[in-house]
């Protein structure tokens, strides 16, 4: 059904980005695969162990798997991470690919692609490691055996690329620019990336990252960055893999067994060492979670934290005479660390919403990069579309309504190069959403636990959908799903055409 993303009016998904797919797969490489999709893109290992038959092999037997059976249209991307775990079995994992190796991959994209992936996707991000916090299959790739797959993947009609380095996260390097061309210019094909994190207050980051789409047109690339219209909250935890053990030297603390990182934690030297290392330049984007003082205390677990959920930390922080980072690092020791906290946002000022209206009119960047599906349990980012259209109607209204329609509808189409999608025109298909621009937005996410395995995730209700229609059929009325499942599996060349790198 793809909920909650169907109730938001999507009707199309391009799913199989960052380099992880679920296919090509061989049977014994089925628990490592769903180790590592709970670890990197934090789907519940439950859901993932009693809720898929895993009785695929080929990318195509995965299509195949879902055509007929879904709500929405979805296309899915080729991985990097299953291809090479694919052709190298373990060896994926800690070193090079061999010529022929490299070859038996490009072999396996063609495949792939031949039975309807759209493209190509590939992650090179220090922040992606598998279930034995090794780094990622792709992240052991060098530069042959990345535009062997791109050239492989520029031979088949309407596909794309899709990449994410670590300078992504922040500010790209110039030796991450030049690859992002290489491999755009080998597939003579777009190249997207996410997520472009717009900021006023780091004046640098917006026009380097832009950079490197403007370097791109004049190699004959191109290079299109996405961006959220919307700030989406996610919730933190000392205890379980978060953006937190992200910032430097964090994981060696938080990483240890529980009661000797709560005994570093209690330590004064320690918890000013790891302030110091967030607020430094090397933290990156990640700085822009240390608002420590605006964090939103959520669920507690022990007496001692009894009538903090809902405050903010900077007002146990003045209760108790302390430093924000303390009055933090003392609620979370209380709940051996399991306390939910919902950081707020630093970058929600008029100066980075200005800067924000400014990236979504640049041809450079796109609206896009959810996350919907991943991270279910800390992040909510399906109703970015409600959200936005609210937005634009009775909040900021930075964009007029056909406009912003179109950011969300016909730019992502034109850029994927779907067939007949993305507008309502004669002989087009009927993916039609209508809405009440009185009322059109998104309830806020709460937890439910609806998953195979009684695992729980973050979904929210949508407000003034009235109707959605997938390939002329009703599969929302009122808010609601319909149950009707008549989505179609996208395929290249099929479905979708060929983008200029023009």
């Amino acid at each position: 059904m793809a909920t909650p993303s169907n109730v938001h009016g999507v009707t199309t998904i391009i799913g199989g980005n960052c380099g992880f797919t679920l296919a090509p797969i061989r049977a014994v490489d089925g628990d490592y695969t769903r180790r590592m999709m709970a670890q990197v893109e934090g789907m519940p290992l439950a859901a993932l162990e009693s809720g898929v038959p895993w009785n695929w092999e080929s990318f195509g037997d995965y299509l195949d798997r879902l055509d007929g059976g879904i709500a929405v249209n979805a296309a899915f991307m080729v991985g990097h991470c299953a291809l090479r775990r694919y052709v190298m079995g373990e060896d994926a994992i800690g070193r090079a690919a061999t010529t022929e190796e490299i070859e038996a991959m490009v072999a396996e994209l063609h495949r792939s692609l031949d039975s309807g992936g759209v493209g190509f996707s590939t992650t090179l991000s220090r922040t992606h490691t598998d279930g034995d916090k090794q780094p990622v299959a792709s992240r052991w790739a060098n530069n042959e055996e990345l535009l062997a797959l791109c050239a492989a993947t520029g031979e088949h009609e309407g596909t794309q690329l899709e990449a994410i380095v670590d300078g992504c996260l922040d500010r790209f390097a110039d030796e991450e620019i030049d690859l992002l061309i290489a491999m755009s210019a080998a597939a003579g094909r777009p190249l997207n990336w996410n997520v472009l994190t717009v900021d006023a207050s780091v004046v640098d980051r917006v026009p380097r990252q832009l950079e490197a789409s403007t370097r791109a047109a004049a190699n004959g690339a191109r290079i299109v960055a996405l961006t959220m219209p919307v700030l989406v909250p996610m919730n933190m935890s000392f205890a379980n893999h978060c953006a937190l053990f992200l910032m430097p030297g964090w994981k060696d603390v938080l990483g240890l067994p529980l009661a000797e990182s709560m005994a570093k934690l209690a330590e004064p030297e320690t918890r000013k060492w790891m302030h110091e290392r967030a607020i430094s330049e090397e933290a990156g984007v990640f700085r822009r979670l240390t608002g420590w003082g605006g964090y939103v205390i959520g669920d507690t677990f022990s007496s001692a934290n009894d009538g903090l959920k809902g405050k903010r930390v900077s007002e146990v922080a003045e209760q108790r005479g302390i430093s924000d980072f303390d009055a933090l690092v003392e609620i979370v020791i209380a709940d051996d660390l399991q306390t939910v906290l919902w950081p707020s946002a630093t970058d929600n000022d008029p100066a980075s919403w200005a800067l924000r209206h400014e990236v979504w009119e640049d041809p450079r960047a796109m609206i896009g990069g959810s996350d919907a599906g991943a991270h279910l349990d800390r992040m909510c980012g399906a109703p970015y579309t409600t959200r936005f259209i609210g937005d634009m109607l009775r909040g900021r209204k930075l964009v007029g309504l056909e406009r912003a329609v179109q950011m969300l509808t016909d730019e992502p189409a034109r850029l994927m190069g779907l067939k007949g999608r993305g507008q309502i025109a004669l002989g087009w298909i009927a993916d039609v959403v209508v809405f009440d621009p009185e009322r059109i937005g998104s309830a806020a996410a709460t937890l439910v636990k609806d998953l195979p395995g009684e695992a729980a995730r973050l979904t929210a209700d949508a407000e003034g959908m009235v109707r959605v229609y997938v390939n002329g059929v009703e599969t929302v009325r009122d808010n609601t799903a319909t149950g009707a499942i008549p989505g179609a599996i996208l395929r290249s060349g099929r479905d979708t055409e060929t983008v200029s790198t023009r």
